[in-house]
């Protein structure tokens, strides 16, 4: 079949004629119409992860998939050929920018029905991503007070949406010009990161999504009240994501020393902080997609690209300034 693979890391993009998938018991054969690009595409590609999360090579790339079930596995009760589904593959079974792609049935939701395929496909990583940082590790309610960064990027405009929902105050960062569109999505207060500092105009928030890592994490948590909650996407990963991913013993001091500033910074400000890799969840996907029916949540796509062009999509990332999430539709 068609796919776009890395032969190594930091090695380009390309397409190459790939082995079928194999179908395993538990697995949901689908046929890709619409794959999410994330920035974690790129990272894998750079070797970024790869300490905690090696690749066996050529991988196919790509972590978001709609699309229609051709076949299920010999387990499979949920599922059968001609349901339209969503998915993010788990870690090391990832590859949807190919044909087809066999996925673990618990990964896989049902796709919501109100919106294009190229919506759907935009949707599974971000999604779960602010779902897991704001509703399993902050417990986000009524009348706390949010702050998300980059609210115009892919997790940014879903947790926006999902913040208001679950009753929060929204506070965001973006440039100027998203500014109204931001609105529109639910943001309360929306700054403009080139010209004001967000830590000097906001204070008293219970919640921090921080997609940027650094001193933008550092200062985030300086706007937290005592008690409150910073949760990093970009880092630095903690001991404690060490144990629960099962590192080894040296990798675990490696990434004890890289975090140890922050959580000192965390401990002084009696605050909390977590990072978040997130892991695949059809369970998950399934209320999402009810959300997003229900109107609750809109999906963002800011560009579409062929999947010939696969590879200039991925570029596209590192570029920046796209609304929401860039798709890339099947072959």
């Amino acid at each position: 079949m068609r796919a776009f693979l890395i032969d190594g890391y930091t090695t380009p993009l390309h397409e190459a004629d790939a082995a079928e998938p194999t179908l395993r018991d538990d697995d949901v054969l689908i046929a890709v119409e619409a794959a999410g690009l994330n920035m974690l595409d790129e990272k894998v590609r750079q070797g970024e992860f790869k300490a905690f999360l090696p690749y066996s090579f050529p991988v196919i790339l790509g972590h978001d998939v709609a699309g229609t079930v051709i076949r299920v596995g010999s387990r499979v009760r949920s599922f059968r050929a001609g349901d339209r589904v969503f998915a993010r593959p788990r870690d090391n079974r990832i590859g949807t920018l190919a044909e087809r792609i066999a996925v673990d049935q618990a990964d896989v939701a049902l796709a919501p029905t109100s919106v294009s395929v190229a919506e759907a496909g935009s949707l599974p990583l971000v999604a779960l991503t602010a779902w897991q940082a704001l509703v399993e590790i902050g417990q986000v309610g009524p009348g706390q007070k949010v702050l998300i960064h980059a609210g115009a990027g892919g997790v940014g405009t879903i947790a926006i949406q999902l913040a208001k929902h679950l009753g929060a105050s929204v506070a965001t960062t973006a440039s100027g010009r998203n500014a109204d569109f931001l609105r529109e999505l639910g943001a309360d207060v929306v700054i403009d990161y080139r010209t004001q500092d967000f830590a000097e105009q906001l204070t008293g928030y219970d919640f921090v999504l921080d997609s940027l890592g650094g001193e933008n994490l550092e200062k985030s948590m300086r706007v937290l009240s005592r008690g409150g909650t910073a949760v990093g996407i970009a880092g630095p990963p903690t001991p404690a994501f060490a144990s629960r991913r099962g590192l080894n013993p040296v990798l675990r001091l490696v990434i004890g020393a890289l975090s140890r500033k922050v959580r000192s910074q965390a401990k002084k400000l009696g605050v909390r902080y977590e990072f978040l890799f997130m892991r695949a969840d059809g369970a998950q996907l399934a209320q999402i997609a009810g959300l997003v029916d229900a109107g609750v949540i809109r999906p963002i796509v800011g560009a579409t690209y062929a999947f010939d062009e696969a590879p200039a999509a991925l570029a596209s990332l590192e570029r920046g300034g796209t609304r929401g999430k860039t798709v890339v539709l099947g072959a």
